[in-house]
């Protein structure tokens, strides 16, 4: 496995397994790496680059690095470990950026004129409730590597569970997206997932690919 994934998922389960500890003392991890919005009193700057690392449960984390070691890999291979980790952190931290600014607009829509909140088990103040809106996970720096991946090599066949046939990797990336946007647009806020931050993983990464190559760098060829 290339440096630079194996470090990823290393760093990624050491902390998630941290996390697990820490919760035994006391300690929620989350509140303090997690990325909080940006008007919350918890949030800090350096958890625009934190918040990628944290997980909230064995089934997230485990499909993360599952797509980290399938699809990371490769592009590690293609790109380099330099090009490859500087692709993972843009995005990632893009994606936290993204979802600020839709959490933002939900604010200024639909909860700047009120002085608190109920959440369905009980009213709290806004301060309080702004800082309920974490954001944990390495998925937007995930999406953007599948994005990369189809991009490359987008007439790689892939067989994905349930689907009974092949489907090309272009085809795989774009029905993800669409996926991604019909869901954030469906503002369901039970499912407790970022689907904007998943967006903004791939536009960041569509940016930086399209910006390589333009610039003629070999990090811009075309795979098939």
């Amino acid at each position: 496995m290339p440096t630079v994934t194996k470090n990823l998922i290393i760093i990624n389960v050491l902390l998630f397994a941290g996390t697990i500890v820490a919760q035994s003392y006391g300690i929620d991890l989350a509140n303090y790496l997690g990325l909080h919005f940006f008007l919350a009193d918890n949030f800090n700057p350096a958890q625009l680059f934190t918040y990628m690392f944290m997980h909230a449960s064995w089934t997230h984390i485990f499909f993360n690095m599952f797509a980290v070691w399938m699809f990371g890999r490769i592009l590690e291979q293609v790109w380099g470990p330099r090009r490859f980790l500087f692709y993972y952190i843009v995005c990632g931290v893009g994606a936290g950026l993204i979802q600020e600014l839709v959490q933002y607009i939900h604010y200024e829509t639909v909860l700047s004129t009120f002085g608190s909140v109920n959440t369905g088990m009980g009213i709290i103040p806004m301060g309080e409730y702004l800082n309920l809106m974490t954001t944990v996970g390495a998925s937007g720096a995930v999406y953007a590597i599948l994005l990369a991946f189809g991009m490359l090599f987008p007439n790689q066949q892939m067989f994905i569970f349930p689907l009974p046939f092949p489907i090309k990797a272009k085809y795989f990336v774009i029905g993800y997206a669409l996926l991604e946007l019909y869901s954030g647009l469906a503002n369901n806020p039970g499912d407790n997932v970022a689907h904007f931050a998943h967006l903004g993983g791939m536009i960041f990464g569509f940016i930086l690919i399209m910006y390589w190559r333009k610039k003629g760098n070999r990090n811009g060829t075309y795979y098939s």
